[in-house]
């Protein structure tokens, strides 16, 4: 698995670096309304998947900016699954929190995952049973049990309406938390989490591609993960909680399904 890890890092940061070199003149367009695509994924995403596949033919490949991504035809099989730029809206607009996501998955579930920040230079990594770290160095989560003491984030769609549930849970865990953020990249919000400088993070609106490896960040970090009904985490339907300790978990997960009736 090392080897592995060691061509998913060279994938990441060589979309990182087509990222940095492009965004002083990338031209937006929509993909679907408020849904942001620049030439800059295209192009890190074609740069990631040469890397990967001509290493490794004969894992499958699922990556955001294909024409129509679709599930992997053998669940069993092992698939990269990509996200060439995590924070496109934020990317765009020279705000600096974006990233290329990057994981391995096998038998539905990431064994592998990879994140770079090209702008802190900071690269995360994990594999399943091993632990999570940021450029080498251990990640731990937070020991914060406490809402009233934790900083949250939260990411949702922009299209919603004034009294979505996305809304309400938004409104409802304000004043319940210490802060409450929404930073714009799925996949570093739960590399934060793993790292304890979030202590909590919950996803309505995202895809597997976001957080397939931070996801099992916060997991080898030690951090406690469910849907946000309550029920085992699912890749395939992410939507969840992610949280420091199973204290701060049941408390968040009580606020957000208390302000909605059907989560």
């Amino acid at each position: 698995m090392l080897e592995i890890l060691k061509t998913c890092e060279k994938a990441a940061r060589l979309g990182g670096s087509i990222l940095l070199e492009m965004q002083k003149s990338i031209k937006p367009r929509e993909k679907a309304p408020r849904d942001l695509v620049t030439e800059a994924d295209l192009a890190s995403q074609k740069a990631i998947q040469a890397c990967l596949t001509t290493a490794y033919p004969e894992f499958q490949f699922l990556g955001e900016e294909e024409p129509e991504p679709s599930e992997r035809r053998d669940p069993q099989g092992y698939c990269w699954v990509v996200d060439p730029l995590d924070g496109t809206t934020n990317y765009v607009h020279g705000l600096d929190n974006y990233c290329v996501s990057i994981a391995l998955e096998h038998e539905n579930r990431p064994v592998l995952g990879v994140v770079y920040d090209p702008i802190r230079k900071e690269l995360f990594t994990a594999v399943e049973g091993e632990g999570a770290f940021r450029n080498g160095c251990p990640l731990a989560t937070s020991v914060i049990t406490e809402l009233n003491s934790a900083l949250v984030a939260a990411s949702f769609s922009a299209n919603v309406e004034a009294d979505s549930p996305e809304i309400k849970r938004f409104v409802a865990a304000l004043p319940h938390c210490q802060a409450l953020r929404r930073l714009g990249s799925a996949a570093l919000n739960l590399c934060y989490v793993a790292a304890g400088q979030l202590d909590g993070y919950w996803a309505t609106s995202v895809k597997k591609w976001d957080v397939a490896a931070g996801m099992l960040f916060v997991q080898e970090a030690g951090g406690t993960v469910s849907d946000i009904s309550g029920a085992p985490f699912c890749l395939e339907e992410p939507r969840f909680i992610a949280a420091s300790t199973p204290k701060l978990h049941q408390e968040l997960f009580q606020v957000l399904n208390g302000a909605v009736s059907n989560p």
